[in-house]
């Protein structure tokens, strides 16, 4: 097996813990794994799976990673691809400064924009993963659908043997083609959500989900488009703008455990609904969504999922959130 090991620049301030958290979501994600000091996840370039370790070097504000290629065919052009892929994955180029220059003016925000300061937007790599991520937890847990996803990767992903065990990356389209709906049931999907999965990897097939397409469309045309597939409705579309188009002004309000977090850091005695949550984050567009993420990582690090403040410090320069 061959290796390669490369660095990319980043605009600061960045942390990669969290941005990994933030993509991963549970502890027992086994596509995109944290180890504590690296994120690691099988990419398919060119047809080969690769191990891919991301590993941040220098502080938040001067932030550096370290990216090691592992497997039989690794090329120039994988490098690129593969460097272009993180970009995306992990907003390595997006500039944050009006965000925390909006989060000075927020008494609210402000707290929670310090706390996870180097935060980036993280994306899925491909708008596919994130409805077959969508579509997984619609109706369960997050936890649940976790699980489902983990299940759904050991039995059709791609798979690289490496250092004594076998690591599975997220199914591409194809894979999921293998499979039936009897075999998608037998994972713990429902005969319904297996018939969507099976007709949207058709769908990825045939060239209807490309990122570089899409990304020419407004949100309307991209959310009328993806509604007219099977099984996706409004909270499915709008978690695809977000988390797999990158579109940070998207909150995706019919999101329930969204809406749990955002009433309880607000206050809110009651239930929110889709109008209520649309108004309640109107003030923080045009990035809206990416004070989704934040609270996500909240609810992590108050259910302990996430380590506490101060193990973090080895990649914090401990400056205060400035207007900049």
């Amino acid at each position: 097996m061959k290796s390669l090991s490369f660095e990319l620049r980043v605009v600061p301030p960045f942390r990669l813990d969290l941005t990994a958290w933030a993509l991963r979501r549970r502890p027992h994600n086994t596509v995109d794994r944290w180890d504590g000091t690296s994120w690691r996840r099988v990419l398919v370039m060119d047809d080969e799976p690769l191990e891919t370790a991301v590993t941040q070097l220098g502080t938040s504000e001067q932030p550096r990673l370290k990216v090691t290629l592992s497997g039989n065919r690794i090329s120039e052009h994988t490098k690129r691809h593969v460097s272009r892929l993180l970009r995306q994955m992990f907003g390595l180029r997006t500039d944050l400064t009006a965000f925390y220059r909006l989060a000075t003016r927020d008494k609210r925000l402000a707290p929670l924009a310090q706390r996870f300061r180097g935060l980036k937007p993280p994306s899925f790599p491909s708008v596919f993963e994130a409805l077959v991520n969508a579509i997984a937890c619609q109706q369960l847990s997050l936890t649940v659908g976790i699980v489902l996803l983990n299940r759904l990767a050991e039995q059709c992903g791609p798979a690289v043997p490496y250092e004594g065990a076998v690591h599975h990356g997220f199914p591409l389209p194809a894979d999921i083609l293998r499979l039936s709906p009897d075999s998608l049931r037998r994972l713990g999907f429902s005969l319904a959500k297996a018939r969507s999965l099976l007709e949207l990897a058709q769908a990825a097939e045939a060239g209807q989900l490309e990122r570089e397409e899409l990304n020419k469309l407004n949100d309307d045309r991209v959310l009328g488009l993806l509604m007219s597939l099977r099984g996706i409705g409004r909270w499915t579309a709008e978690y695809a703008l977000l988390r797999g188009l990158g579109r940070i002004d998207v909150f995706p309000g019919d999101d329930v455990g969204a809406r749990n977090r955002l009433a309880q850091w607000l206050g809110r005695d009651g239930p929110m609904d889709y109008e209520s949550v649309r108004r309640a984050v109107r003030p923080w567009n045009p990035y809206s969504g990416f004070v989704y993420f934040h609270l996500l990582l909240k609810g992590l690090a108050e259910s302990k999922a996430l380590p506490e403040d101060g193990s973090w410090n080895t990649l914090s320069s401990g400056a205060a959130l400035r207007q900049k």
